[in-house]
């Protein structure tokens, strides 16, 4: 016997598939449709790694005594330990 409660109750519709799926890109969005206009605009806000490449090729100097001076570092500590632990 039917359940009298749930026999005029409308059966649920599967969402729609899409016919082709495509691999959806992280940070990409599939529809720009349902975003607001301030992310639409081709000019984005750079992204640290961006700023951060611009301003070492503006200081160039700096950064090649900033490496120099790390290069060394390491070089002294790495041959002090194989003095040391010989």
């Amino acid at each position: 016997m039917a359940d009298p409660v749930f026999a005029d109750a409308p059966t649920p519709q599967a969402p729609e598939v899409p016919k082709v799926a495509r691999p959806s890109t992280p940070g990409v969005p599939e529809s720009t449709e349902a975003l607001p206009p301030a992310q639409t605009t081709p000019e984005a806000k750079p992204s640290y790694v961006k700023l951060a490449m611009r301003n070492m090729v503006r200081k160039r100097g700096k950064s090649l005594y900033h490496f120099t001076l790390t290069t060394i570092g390491l070089l002294t500590l790495l041959v002090g330990l194989a003095y040391l632990t010989r």
